[in-house]
């Protein structure tokens, strides 16, 4: 598929290392990108530090909500493009692929609707002490936004970080997963194609982690959005300037609970879908079924049974449910996690094997010991875990026996079990008859304790985004 925008990151050198954009599929080359070395770094940070310094030069709440319109209808109208793109550079399946871009379009839409409708607030000045006096607060950008992406939603992932920046007023740096930064430039495209001025929004694709650290310390910023491994966003959040806000968003290994009243047959689609979904390439990925000794058998038979009727391989055909890992290393350590599972007990049900270099069977394991890396952390990879437990406290405590915290559910047919769950799992949110990994993008989204830091969600970010500046009037009318 042709490619009809420049490949040279604005402001990049070009003594640089260019990066290759592979297919993970098939490894074939799909484009090359130039990258932004310190110079062109401090340029694009310049660059949206004297533009948030210019008041002058801010865009109207309703010029943003214009801007971020149009670029809705053009992402409409190349809704198909974006899907077949973000397919071959990232390797979801184009169905989800498609539902990617659905969901990043109504992101935007979102933004638009945040741009034209968000207000400040009346502070009651209604005290002896307060009498003539009018207070109220007006929402202003914080600063410059520094959002650093990943690979499992090109598109859609960008959009929560970037579209909130441009609601609110903020100049935007976005640096892509440097494996998927083509969603990421058609996106910054079609923004400026909708009127965005280019200062507004900058990609910078880093050429060493320098760089980026750099960019990420640098004072001037005035928020730091991250998508990724809990290593790095703690780690990058510990070298932020003081007064730079931040959203960090790292992995799960997510926990459900089956209670033994639970409608087995209704279930198990759903924690498939929540488990194999983009080959369990998700933070939220269904990865620990605490089930009822009596059912758990049946339970991961069933789950056996939906797996082997998944269809893995080319993630732009239309037919395909599960596409590759991101890369080949990935594959290899999903495969030593697994063996090492089965080695220390885990019974092997289905899967466990490489189907090519870049492609995992959905694995389904019963009974993994409880100290093993595929029970303790988050696998990325198509592999669910079934546990037999003997109550839905047991299932609960183990659980909660991790340092991770995200988003969690429960399957039972009584109101009092789902929240008695709901009110012990550590979790920011607790599905009840569903699968952890679900999401709309208004809701609130917000890994705890290893598992993140802020809340996501497009409403929630750009709350984060804007600061409520008050104004106090004294006079003797009031």
């Amino acid at each position: 598929m042709a490619l009809d925008f420049p490949l040279m990151i604005p402001g990049a050198s070009s003594s640089s290392k260019p990066v290759e954009v592979r297919a993970p599929f098939d490894g074939s080359l799909i484009a090359t990108v130039q990258t932004a070395d310190e110079s062109a770094a401090e340029k694009a940070l310049a660059t949206a530090d004297a533009l948030y310094r210019d008041r002058d030069q801010w865009l109207s709440p309703s010029e943003r909500s214009g801007i971020l319109e149009r670029t809705a209808e053009l992402m409409s109208e190349r809704a198909e493009e974006l899907a077949i793109e973000a397919a071959r550079e990232g390797g979801k399946p184009l169905m989800d692929s498609r539902v990617e871009v659905s969901r990043a379009i109504e992101g935007v839409k979102l933004c638009a609707e945040g741009a034209r409708t968000g207000h400040g607030t009346e502070i009651p000045m209604t005290s002896a002490a307060s009498a003539n006096r009018l207070a109220f607060t007006r929402l202003e950008p914080i600063g410059p936004v520094m959002a650093v992406s990943a690979f499992n939603h090109p598109l859609n992932l960008i959009v929560h970080q970037v579209g909130p920046a441009i609601a609110t007023g903020c100049p935007a740096l976005v640096k892509p997963a440097a494996v998927t930064p083509l969603s990421c430039l058609r996106f910054v495209g079609i923004l400026r194609e909708a009127g965005l001025p280019e200062a507004w929004c900058q990609p910078v694709l880093t050429a060493s982690h320098g760089v980026a650290e750099s960019m990420i310390s640098d004072p001037r910023l005035g928020f730091f959005s991250f998508i990724g491994s809990g290593a790095v966003g703690w780690k990058m959040r510990s070298i932020l300037a003081p007064g730079t806000r931040c959203a960090l968003e790292h992995g799960g290994v997510a926990p459900v609970v089956v209670a033994e009243d639970a409608d087995i047959d209704g279930m198990l689609p759903i924690l498939a879908k929540g488990g194999f979904y983009h080959a369990g390439q998700v933070c939220v990925s269904v990865q620990r079924i605490y089930v009822a000794d009596s059912i758990a058998r049946k339970v991961a038979d069933g789950m056996v049974a939906s797996a082997t009727k998944l269809k893995v391989g080319d993630p732009t055909l239309p037919e395909t449910e599960v596409g590759p890992l991101i890369k080949t290393k990935e594959v290899d350590r999903v495969h030593e996690w697994v063996t090492e599972a089965v080695a220390a007990g885990a019974e092997l049900l289905c899967g466990g094997e490489k189907l090519s270099e870049t492609c995992y069977a959905p694995t389904v394991l019963l009974n993994p010991p409880d100290d093993v890396r595929i029970s303790t952390f988050e696998a990325f990879g198509p592999v669910v875990c079934v546990y037999s437990s003997k109550s839905v406290d047991e299932s609960i405590e183990r659980a909660n026996s991790l340092p991770f915290s995200f988003q969690s559910s429960v399957f039972t047919t009584n109101l009092d079990t789902a929240l008695r769950c709901y009110r012990r799992l550590d979790a920011s949110a607790v599905m009840v008859n569903d699968h952890t990994a679900f999401r709309v993008d208004w809701m609130p989204f917000a890994g705890l304790k290893v598992s993140g830091y802020g809340v996501g969600g497009i409403e929630h970010t750009m709350h984060d985004m804007q600061i409520e500046k008050m104004a106090v009037i004294r006079s003797l009318e009031l």
